[in-house]
């Protein structure tokens, strides 16, 4: 039976793995995954909409439905998430000891909309009182001049920010003392060269996140996965047999995070470290579809509005497929027959799918 061709686009993460060689199918579907750095693949999705399925900037999304008829629908498949407080840089000296110590100063940012710094903003504003109109932004590249956006967004009226200057950096900027603080998705060059006059704002970040996880439920969602609009409306079945083959590549990965046999990352303590952190926040501290993640979507999608980003506060059922408002992660999706996968009693062989 003929199935429908698709293109999927995502970075190299361990839990798609199953999807990129092959192993993991979705169901009914002939599979093209490329692999693409997120920034390359925000550009081409936002811009030109190159993919079928698509890692997605969470923020972006909310403001390209804002702005109009974008053609992707959003899955619950939090395919990146990192917690904000790892990514506040300050300058030593600057008298920025504490969360509240950053009202009045210069904080950079790479861009005022990406989804790192809206959670940075939320948290600073939801946990200490910081609000985004208490600082002076400066916005501009990280370690390179550049202006990093997926979407035309300004910035929101009330907010005092300034582009900077022309051939500058946000690292060396904080390095000279000409900016207090930065907020970034990336590690600054000013830190991986050990400048001494730059530290985090929380050293022990991992102690104040998982904190504040245990007090809130939000473990921060930087990316989930869009698909074609179109593509839903003509197949019915898809979005949760997308669903369905993103979990299966992901709960394969599990396992190995705790396995002493062969390492599978140049971390001597991985899996001391998986081990903590299924103690700490449980064994499906990093789960799929909209109900266990419902604190933390609903916890974004306020920040969006409140921090003037998108004109409304979106619902749920508005941002993601309605289908999988339902989806659990061992159903089997009703596939229809013209586009069903053959089944066999041999053992089925891994396919090949292309990669670029």
């Amino acid at each position: 039976m003929a199935k429908l061709p698709i293109t999927i686009a995502s970075w190299d993460y361990d839990r798609i793995q199953g999807l990129k060689d092959g192993s993991v199918p979705i169901e009914g579907c002939d599979v093209n995954y490329i692999v693409t750095r997120p920034e390359e693949t925000f550009f081409r999705l936002f811009t030109y909409q190159d993919f079928d399925v698509s890692e997605m900037s969470f923020s972006t999304y909310m403001l390209a439905r804002t702005q109009g008829d974008f053609p992707y629908v959003a899955l619950p498949i939090p395919l990146s998430r990192v917690f904000a407080f790892s990514g506040i840089f300050v300058r030593a000296g600057s008298g920025i000891k504490k969360p509240q110590d950053l009202k009045g100063k210069r904080v950079g940012a790479p861009n005022y909309h990406l989804t790192r710094g809206l959670c940075i903003r939320g948290t600073l504003s939801d946990e200490y009182g910081v609000k985004p109109e208490d600082m002076d932004w400066h916005i501009g590249g990280l370690d390179v001049p550049e202006f990093l956006s997926y979407v035309d967004h300004g910035v929101p009226d009330g907010i005092r920010a300034q582009a900077i200057p022309h051939g500058a950096t946000l690292s060396q900027m904080l390095v000279d003392g000409e900016i207090d603080a930065i907020f970034t998705a990336q590690t600054p060059q000013c830190w991986r060269d050990k400048a001494p006059n730059v530290e985090r704002l929380f050293p022990d970040y991992r102690a104040a996140e998982l904190a504040y996880y245990k007090k809130t439920g939000i473990f921060h969602t930087m990316h989930l996965v869009g698909v074609r609009r179109s593509l839903c409306e003509q197949n019915p079945w898809l979005p949760r047999a997308i669903m369905k083959g993103f979990e299966e590549s992901r709960q394969r990965i599990i396992p190995h995070l705790t396995e002493i046999t062969a390492l599978t990352t140049m971390l001597p303590w991985i899996t001391d470290e998986a081990e903590r952190t299924m103690r700490d926040m449980g064994e499906d501290y990093w789960p799929y579809g909209i109900e266990k993640n419902r604190p933390t979507f609903e916890a974004q999608v306020r920040w969006s509005h409140e921090q003037k980003l998108s004109k409304k506060r979106w619902k749920l059922e508005e941002l993601f497929h309605p289908s999988t408002f339902t989806w659990y992660r061992d159903e089997t999706p009703n596939v229809p027959d013209d586009v069903a996968v053959k089944k066999s009693a041999g053992k089925k062989k891994a396919r090949k799918t292309k990669k670029k």
